[in-house]
């Protein structure tokens, strides 16, 4: 049987992305994450989780997305992997934040994943150096 966790861990990770590469179009507090155990998918790492567009009608909410890391799979990469998990789950949230998904179909691929990743990781450099230079 599947469990359910919340997993602040990856909720860290997938905030300082967000900021880090200027994603300002996800809606932080319509986004939450967690952890499952006993999967039986093998190979998946994370899912991303919405409603259709009428659940979020019919309860008068606006549309949140939740992160889900396996953690038979997630648990086990090493940090940079882990990034790359979460800025790929991140990839197919649209940028009108509106409930909806973007598809691999050409634009989520390991190419375009590491993309994003290598701009995260001189960024988060450079935000390091001027905050150590700072203090």
């Amino acid at each position: 049987m599947i469990s359910y966790e919340k997993a602040p861990d990856v909720e860290a990770v997938a905030k300082k992305i967000i900021v880090v590469l200027s994603l300002a179009y996800i809606d932080q507090t319509r986004l939450h994450f967690y952890r499952s155990r006993g999967s039986k998918s093998r190979r998946v790492q994370a899912r991303i989780h919405g409603m259709g567009r009428i659940w979020f009608d019919a309860l008068g909410m606006l549309p949140h997305y939740i992160i889900e890391v396996i953690s038979e799979e997630y648990d086990r990469l090493q940090q940079t992997e882990k990034e790359k998990v979460v800025i790929h789950e991140l990839m197919h949230i649209p940028s009108r934040f509106s409930g909806g998904f973007v598809p691999h179909r050409g634009k989520i691929n390991r190419r375009s994943v590491d993309k994003m990743h290598k701009e995260y990781t001189e960024k988060s450099s450079t935000l390091n150096s001027i905050l150590e230079t700072q203090t």
